[in-house]
C-alpha cells in the first residue's frame, strides 16, 4: 500500500497565525508601557521625566 504524497501546509494558515502573533505582541507591549507609565507617575500622554502637576512629599507647597 502506498499513501497518498502530503500537501504541503497551507501558506495563508501560517500567515494568519502570523498576523494574530503580531497583533498580540503589539498589545501586549501597549499594556506593559501603560502598566509601566502608570508606575513611574507618568501622566497619559506625557513624556518620563515631566513634572506633574500634583505636589509631593518635598514640594514647598506641602508644609505642614
Amino acid at each position: 500500500m502506498v499513501d497518498a504524497p502530503r500537501k504541503p501546509p497551507d501558506e495563508s494558515a501560517g500567515k494568519s497565525r502570523e498576523e494574530r502573533l503580531k497583533a498580540a505582541l503589539r498589545a501586549n507591549i501597549a499594556r506593559r508601557k501603560a502598566q509601566a507609565r502608570e508606575r513611574a507617575g507618568v501622566p497619559a500622554g506625557g513624556e518620563p521625566g515631566q513634572k506633574t502637576t500634583e505636589p509631593g512629599p518635598e514640594s514647598p507647597d506641602n508644609t505642614q
